[in-house]
């Protein structure tokens, strides 16, 4: 055998230093680790000199790992690091946690990004993504089987919960696990009511109409790559507060448009003994309840009492004043929002010009250089019209004069495709869109007709399934959200907040109609967009559980009001929040309540309003309710009237007037709690309603300690307008020499039948 020469051996050297090199990379991963800086030895000039100190001690010097310092937005650094380095790292005085850098990918609801909450700061990670919180939901069941609740990473379920998984028709107890902990189906009282059904799929807590998988999922379902909707808003699926654990409880069915109050007073009594902390109800009346014969009302009284945190939508019956019907004072109540996001389709002329308009087409159609075909006198879409009719195969431009007449079209087009004019602002909302076409606004018209009109001959293609982020303006208020007054007692300001509730992307049923192609082909989908105040509430109630794990001690009332005070009134342009269902004129707090929730704010409010439950009794004694009417919500003797008073200590104002009143006066007396650390001063700022006038005393309030209390009043004094127009301003307590502001919303509205 012939000895290897110089060349070789060099050559050999080189391959296995590549070799090394390549297994050097493959043990290393990228790390975002998290420092206290409180740690810093005073050695060190900056962080930078400390964290290459600290990866000196822990690595080999001679490995060039760091990548990034972070000393603006959070404090630390990331770097390559193997697994014995990170072990060693951990120990190092100041490591706070480490988490393997990943690629960054597209949430489908999005709404966790537009809400700001992120892996790196906020609450987050300061709640451990909901860890050790337990979430029921009170809906109509789960489909276990969703990938949505997988429960990869979840930690055991805790010793304390006292739930089980109860099994039924096609619902085997063995579905439940450490995601899904507990699940309890309630139908006696819809069984009762038609004793004589013979409808499958009712005695069991299995799913069957797709909106408790729905919220149950946005509120806290697990991480899931690869969720759509037929190609829009792809990316990975995760709940609000993706570590804390689900418990469904059924008690409505979609066998039944009816849902009865004794299947939900059992659902919730059970959840609160079971040991949830935070419960999540996206139903209601859409009817006026008075507080002691709505099941919600009686049912989460009790609730408060045990520490459980309730939260509801405020309906779907809006724009109209006074249409919100879950106004009870210690629930949140939360509107509907938007996103800021957008799907879309791309038309692209003969010419080369990209226009991109609406749709929401749920497949990838070839609609590839068609003729364009316009004609002006028909170019509206009527029945008479080119969709009805068309020449020949092309895409056809009509017009359209709002959103609601889509559907119509859709169904009597003949036509392969077809571009549609609207400006109507409501198509933000449409969903259901089975025809391959796509909506474009009269600006953008103008290109497309000038092109048909002047080309000898005018072709074009669409592309479907495109998502588009950054829309402007967001939040908006839905048009379909409840407003206030609340009927049922509306001296409390409902709703409180409003959070996303425009198709929201969530987990569903895949034996549910998702949506359709044409008159006659049913879809499928393990994810679907939904929109109303039931997707809204669980990213509300999501919220909540992340507070109570970051703040355990809390009770729901100074949860309810750190997400209130600390509430965005302004857009993503930030402008004031506009109203979808009202031209996009500015929203009253009667539609947004304090405005869109913030929850990274929410984690350090400054201050809180906090209420006891002998608060709700002196709010409720002061209605003029029986004995027998307030024992039916309070289900105690222990209570006693001695102090009614309809001056709640809540986080808001709102006054009230008839279509008799020429002026009135109201003084609100409050007390907030200093959650913050050390001595504060804050200072009231206020904006006044039109045609009113404000004092508060003090101007200045000052806390030593924290925990520290200090009570304020706010006098209003309203002189009232001929037209009866909502009016609303703010006082917003802000820190002197600190970060923390404290809002408020203040309404003045009309509360008459003819005024509203």
């Amino acid at each position: 055998m012939a000895l290897p020469t110089l060349a070789h051996l060099l050559q050999l050297i080189i391959i296995l230093s590549a070799a090394t090199s390549h297994t050097n990379a493959i043990d290393r991963s990228t790390y975002i680790v998290h420092m206290d800086k409180s740690y810093m030895p005073k050695a060190f000039p900056t962080h930078h000199h400390w964290y290459t100190s600290v990866l000196d001690s822990t690595t080999p010097k001679s490995t060039q790992n760091l990548i990034y310092v972070y000393d603006t937005a959070l404090t630390g650094f990331s770097a390559l690091l193997s697994e014995a380095e990170l072990n060693s790292l951990r120990k190092y005085p100041g490591f706070v946690s480490a988490y393997a850098d990943k690629i960054v990918t597209l949430h489908t609801t999005h709404t966790f990004e537009f809400l700001s909450l992120n892996p790196v700061a906020g609450l987050w990670p300061a709640s451990n993504y909901g860890q050790d919180v337990i979430v029921g939901v009170i809906d109509t069941g789960v489909w276990p089987e969703s990938r949505s609740f997988n429960d990869d990473g979840m930690t055991k379920v805790p010793k304390r919960w006292k739930g089980r998984c109860q099994g039924g028709q096609d619902f085997n107890s063995s579905l439940c696990n450490s995601k899904l902990i507990g699940v309890r189906y309630f139908n006696k009282g819809v069984m009762a009511a038609n004793p004589n059904t013979t409808t499958t799929m009712i005695n069991s807590a299995r799913d069957t109409a797709g909106h408790g998988t729905h919220t149950s999922s946005t509120v806290a379902g697990n991480y899931v790559e690869g969720a759509s909707y037929f190609g829009y808003a792809s990316g990975t699926a995760r709940g609000v507060a993706p570590r804390a654990w689900v418990a469904m409880y059924k008690v409505c069915t979609s066998n039944y448009e009816e849902c009865y109050t004794s299947d939900y007073l059992s659902g919730m009594d059970r959840a609160v003994a079971d040991g949830v902390d935070v419960m999540s109800i996206s139903m209601g009346f859409s009817f006026v309840v008075p507080l002691y014969e709505n099941p919600f009302a009686i049912a989460s009284f009790g609730a408060m009492e045990k520490g459980v945190f309730v939260s509801t939508g405020a309906g779907n019956d809006g724009p109209s004043l006074g249409s919100l019907y879950n106004g009870i004072p210690w629930v949140l109540t939360v509107g509907a929002s938007s996103i800021d996001r957008s799907f879309a389709g791309t038309v692209t002329l003969g010419n080369g010009l990209t226009i991109t308009g609406w749709t929401m087409f749920p497949a990838s159609a070839l609609v590839n250089d068609l003729p364009l075909i316009y004609n002006k006198t028909l170019s509206h879409c009527n029945s008479t019209g080119l969709l009805s009719n068309p020449p020949y195969d092309g895409i056809i431009i009509c017009d359209i004069d709002t959103v609601d007449s889509l559907y119509d079209v859709e169904t009597r087009s003949k036509a392969t495709s077809a571009i549609f004019i609207c400006d109507d602002p409501l198509l933000a909302e449409f969903q259901e869109f089975f025809y391959p076409g796509v909506v474009i606004g009269s600006k953008d018209a103008e290109v497309v007709i000038k092109y048909a009109k002047r080309s000898k001959k005018p072709k074009a293609s669409i592309k479907f399934q495109q998502t588009i982020l950054g829309t402007k303006p967001a939040p908006v208020v839905a048009s379909y959200t409840s407003r206030g007054p609340a009927q049922s007692y509306p001296g409390i300001l409902k709703p409180d907040l409003m959070a996303p509730g425009s198709l929201v992307l969530a987990a569903w049923p895949p034996n549910r109609l998702a949506t359709y192609i044409g008159s006659n082909i049913d879809l499928s989908s393990d994810y679907n967009l939904q929109s109303g105040t039931s997707m809204a509430c669980p990213h509300a109630s999501g919220v909540a559980a992340l507070l109570k794990g970051a703040h355990p001690e809390w009770s729901p009332a100074a949860i309810r009001s750190a997400m209130m005070t600390t509430a965005n009134p302004l857009d993503n342009t930030l402008n004031h929040i506009r109203d979808l269902g009202l031209d996009l004129e500015n929203a009253s707090p009667l539609a947004m309540g304090a405005g869109q929730v913030d929850p990274n704010r929410a984690l350090d409010p400054g201050l809180i309003y906090d209420v006891s439950p002998h608060d709700y009794v002196n709010l409720l004694c002061s209605m003029n309710l029986t004995k027998a009417q307030i024992l039916t919500i309070t289900r105690s003797n222990n209570y006693t009237c001695s102090s009614p008073s309809e001056d709640l200590n809540y986080p808001s104002f709102i006054v009230l007037y008839t279509n008799k009143t020429t002026m009135i006066t109201r003084t609100f007396q409050r007390t907030v709690t200093n959650v913050g650390d050390g001595p504060r001063i804050y200072k009231a700022e206020v904006t006044a309603p039109e045609h009113s006038t404000i004092f508060v005393w003090p101007e200045k309030i000052l806390f030593v300690k924290k925990y520290e209390k200090q009570s304020y009043n706010l006098t209003i004094k309203y002189m009232k307008e001929k037209n009866g127009i909502v009016k609303f301003g703010s006082l917003v307590w802000v820190e002197e020499n600190g970060n923390h502001t404290v809002r408020s919303p203040i309404v003045v509205s009309p509360f008459d039948d003819d005024l509203l």
